[in-house]
Formats: structure tokens, C-alpha cells, sequence
């Protein structure tokens, strides 16, 4: 009998919980084949769309578009990320139960992006935003208003061209949408290596991108929205 190939994602907190129990039960670890098990694979962009069933993965793909005709970024809570809901004098935030708040710019910006044979729209959310253009979605807010008459800041247009990987999140809305796209959480250099966990790691902690997102329902109204590829290229931000 072949044995099986099993492949554990270390984003996945039932993984990181399995992982470690592992390491608490070491006479089970020894019957276990760990290099099987813990090694992390790169699917590519058509893979993705075709047979993903887990909650996240990592792709390499090359950005050859920034999507606009619509907001780049939105307003949420400063604290939980939630988009933020006008009230009479203030902004409120229906998650917290705050009716005050201060708002941050969080970007839900859409780019498209290809591999060796296929194409998609990702959506960068939040922090993978910033860590594509090295910029704070604030930061182009100010350089924006400065600049009303383009759809796209130059900070994200800049990023046309470049060949990145991307850990991305697959959720039933991904693929409900008029248009396909996938949630980007972290974008990393290409350079950087996919990790590796074995049983005798020690296992971080639940990050911020581990936990549901709050802006899940922005991403599946943006995807919702008509989009249009027709623009002005910013001249600054």
C-alpha cells in the first residue's frame, strides 16, 4: 500500500494545535514520517481556484495590473479593523459597540495577477497592503486627496511588474462573486522561503491574520462591484 502525502499548513490553527500535541505525545511523533507531513507546498494561481480546500496558501505570481473603479481603501475601527459606520457627530463601530471612534484608512485595494498559466484577482486587505508597497494605506490617503483626479495611488501602481509570493485566504465568498478573487494576508519577497514546521518546533502563538477577518464582507462587495479597467495612472502618492 503507497502511503499517503499529508501536508500541514502552519497558518491553520487546528495544524499549529495538532502539531503541537505531537510534541507532547512523543511516542506517536516516533510512528509519524515528519518531513511528510510538515512540508508546505506552493500551488500555483489555477490551483488555487480548481481544487483548494484549505483555509490558506501560498502562490507565486507576477502583478500585472492594479484593478480600479472602485475605493482602494476604506475606513475602519483602530481597533478590531472593522469597517466603520457613520453616526450623527461620529464614526461608530458596530463590532466594538463604541459609538466613537477614530478611524484608520485600511486598504482593500484589487490587483491582478498571473503565473505561467493562469490569471486572478487578488485583494490586498490591511497590513499585506503595506507590506507590498511599503507604505501605510494613511499615508496614500493624504497623497490621494492631494491628488483627486486618479483612481490609484502611484504606490500601487509602482508594484506592476513585480513577481511576489502571496499567502492568500480561501473562503466560500472567494468564489461567489461576479468577479473570482482571493483575499491576500501577507505578501512576502520572492526570495523568502516558504517554512517549513517540524514536530520538535515550538508553535507561535494565533496571529492577527489567523483570526477571522473583519473585512471579509468588504472584500466580497468589492468582488460584488462592476470593475473597470479604465482609469488615469497617478502622477503622485
Amino acid at each position: 500500500m503507497a502511503p499517503s502525502r499529508v501536508f500541514m499548513d502552519n497558518d491553520v490553527e487546528e495544524a499549529r494545535y495538532y502539531l503541537s500535541w505531537l510534541n507532547t505525545h512523543l511516542d506517536v511523533a516516533n510512528r509519524v514520517n515528519a518531513e511528510v507531513v510538515t512540508k508546505l507546498e506552493t500551488a500555483t494561481v489555477g490551483e488555487l481556484f480548481s481544487y483548494m480546500k484549505r483555509p490558506s496558501a501560498t502562490c507565486i505570481a507576477t502583478i500585472d495590473d492594479v484593478v480600479n473603479g472602485f475605493a482602494w481603501y476604506y475606513i475602519g475601527c483602530g481597533v478590531c479593523h472593522t469597517k466603520a459606520t457613520k453616526g450623527p457627530t461620529t464614526l461608530m463601530c458596530i463590532k466594538c459597540g463604541k459609538s466613537d471612534i477614530v478611524g484608520v484608512p485600511q486598504y482593500l485595494a484589487k490587483i491582478s495577477v498571473y503565473d505561467n498559466n493562469d490569471q486572478a484577482v487578488f485583494v490586498l486587505l490591511g497590513d499585506a497592503g503595506e507590506e507590498l508597497t511599503g507604505k501605510k494605506a494613511s499615508e496614500l490617503v493624504e497623497n490621494y486627496y492631494e491628488c483627486r483626479n486618479v483612481p490609484v495611488p502611484q504606490a500601487l501602481l509602482n508594484t506592476i511588474g513585480e513577481t511576489r509570493k502571496f499567502r492568500v485566504k480561501v473562503s466560500s465568498h472567494n468564489f461567489t462573486g461576479k468577479v473570482q478573487s482571493l483575499t491576500v494576508i501577507k505578501v512576502l519577497p520572492l526570495e523568502t522561503p516558504v517554512p517549513d514546521t517540524s514536530v520538535g518546533e515550538n508553535v507561535d502563538q494565533e496571529t492577527s491574520h489567523d483570526k477571522e477577518d473583519p473585512a471579509d464582507e468588504l472584500v466580497k462587495m468589492s468582488s460584488d462591484g462592476i470593475v473597470s479597467r479604465d482609469g488615469k495612472r497617478a502622477k503622485c502618492g
